[in-house]
């Protein structure tokens, strides 16, 4: 009975904002006027400037999938009707992507602050498109204009504890920049599996990237499935993901964990270890004591040379190299890791980890490269270029903001999406609690933050970690719709935001969701404390 009354209370909220601009995130400033504009076979794309032909391959890749037409597209021309052109124009927005569009009953004019803000006008044409395959398709007139709030507006996807093949990648990114994510987390190697190929050292891919069997059950599970799994991403797929990701505006930056969750790299190489093995690849979750020894010169040379390989394949400013739950209890047994601290004058072992990540950031930074690590590198002393990525909560976000290093929110009551959308679990998941509301709730600028040191906070993200992700569809399902809340936190003004007048945009996310065949959580409609 209250499900049945939710829903009829939603139908009304939906209806009683029919005129509403269905756009997730909601931009800057927009109106709606009354009649529409018709896209058919016969509308022509009109390329008003150099450098969009890929938008446009785009938006007829769409039309293409879902409508089964494309449109003609042309250089500028003195057609004035049933016409989308897209163009550029200057705008005063210091974060690239700005765009506005018009829409009225002879044409869908796009404008963009540069090719980036034209893709995003497009992503907006394209979420008011109906959801009925057929040869007209009708577009509200409107007019819009519209900036992002953040510069770095990121997913996180952890592949080391389930992979996920390079066509669900790009279906995940083809989601990121629905929402008009610019930055892809692509975690790539973990204490369950090494997932990218480094050409210099193949048993990293040829022993690391599978494990002979994984828990059943939350950890420390009930037993054991005793099943191989596994997999990896080949350079040539690399590089076909990043190119993928940069056509749609997204950037990708890898995570190499260290010098923690490096169990898939020992086995592969038993000799980067404190103790030299064996060593075997995780088959359960949680937190190892086995790491890289940091007394160890082959570790580093070893690091490096797959950093190199790295940087070759990902143009990304930032190198993500992770630094958390890295336990010390190797480090205080092995006597070259005791000679490293005795040498460099070092306080103790997070000192000692300091020295390494501050060594990792300085070979980077020779290759015109940044770091950024989880806020456990603030232990022992900040590396002097580092981001954080603050995630235990906001305080090390606020640590190193009021340090004057760049800082990115990620803090897991939040952003961690392996929580569950439920109040009672509906599926085996990590722990925790986060529906769509609190989600929405977030911002990503602390209150304890003056305004100088709040210009450090470029943005934040929200992460998947999938231990108990196996799917492809549990991964969608864990995803949306939070993605669309985090996507206004990100995008939208703070000011603009508005979680009653989200909501009914929200149920027209979860049809978009249906046209599309997605998997996603209806707890939204039938959880009152989510949907109140």
């Amino acid at each position: 009975m209250k499900q049945g009354l939710l829903i009829f209370f939603l139908f009304i909220l939906m209806n009683a904002h029919s005129q509403q601009i269905n756009i997730v995130p909601k931009p800057a400033a927009a109106s709606i006027q009354k009649g529409s504009f018709n896209i058919s076979p016969s509308t022509k794309i009109i390329l008003e400037g150099s450098g969009l032909e890929k938008t446009a391959a785009f938006f007829n890749a769409y039309l293409k999938k879902f409508y089964d037409f494309e449109l003609n597209i042309a250089s500028s021309n003195t057609a004035k009707k049933n016409v989308i052109v897209l163009n550029f124009e200057r705008m005063d927005h210091t974060i690239p992507g700005a765009y506005s569009m018009t829409i009225d009953q002879d044409k869908a004019y796009i404008a963009g602050d540069n090719e980036q803000g034209v893709f995003y006008g497009i992503q907006s044409l394209i979420q008011l498109l109906p959801f009925e395959k057929n040869k007209s398709l009708s577009v509200p007139q409107l007019s819009i204009t519209d900036s992002a709030r953040f510069a770095y507006r990121g997913m996180h996807l952890d592949v080391g504890r389930h992979f996920f093949d390079a066509d669900f990648v790009k279906q995940y990114l083809d989601l990121m920049a629905m929402y008009k994510f610019n930055t892809f987390h692509w975690h790539l190697t973990e204490d369950q599996g090494w997932r990218i190929e480094i050409k210099k050292y193949p048993n990293l891919t040829k022993v690391g990237a599978y494990r002979n069997g994984t828990i059943i059950g939350r950890h420390p599970g009930t037993g054991n499935d005793s099943t191989r799994s596994g997999g990896f991403y080949t350079q040539a797929q690399i590089k076909e993901i990043v190119q993928y990701a940069a056509d749609r505006y997204i950037t990708v930056i890898p995570e190499i964990e260290m010098p923690g969750h490096s169990m898939a790299a020992l086995t592969s190489y038993p000799e980067l270890g404190c103790t030299g093995g064996p060593y075997k690849v995780r088959e359960s979750w949680g937190v190892c004591d086995d790491v890289f020894c940091a007394g160890n010169e082959q570790t580093f040379q070893f690091l490096e040379n797959v950093l190199d390989e790295v940087i070759a394949l990902f143009p990304s400013k930032y190198i993500h190299i992770g630094g958390d739950e890295s336990p010390k209890t190797r480090w205080k047994l092995c006597p070259k890791c005791q000679q490293r601290i005795k040498d460099n004058n070092l306080k103790d072992e997070h000192a000692l980890q300091s020295y390494f990540i501050q060594r990792i950031e300085k070979y980077l930074n020779s290759k015109c490269r940044q770091i950024i690590g989880w806020d456990e590198i603030l232990e022992g002393g900040l590396a002097p270029n580092a981001t954080v990525m603050s995630w235990r909560g906001e305080q090390g976000g606020i640590d190193a903001a009021k340090q004057k290093h760049n800082v990115i929110m990620t803090p897991g009551n939040y952003c961690y999406f392996d929580h569950s959308q439920t109040k009672k679990e509906d599926s085996l998941v990590i722990g925790g609690y986060l529906p769509i509301e609190t989600v929405y709730s977030y911002d990503p600028v602390p209150k304890q933050l003056n305004a100088v040191e709040a210009k450090y906070v470029l943005g934040a993200q929200a992460n998947v970690w999938t231990e108990y992700m196996a799917y492809p569809s549990k991964v969608e399902y864990m995803l949306l719709p939070r993605l669309s809340a985090m996507s206004e936190v990100l995008w939208t003004a703070k000011n603009n935001k508005d979680w009653k007048e989200f909501q009914p945009r929200l149920l027209n996310e979860f049809k978009r969701y249906d046209w599309m065949h997605l998997s996603y959580s209806k707890s939204y409609l039938s959880d009152p404390v989510t949907a109140k």
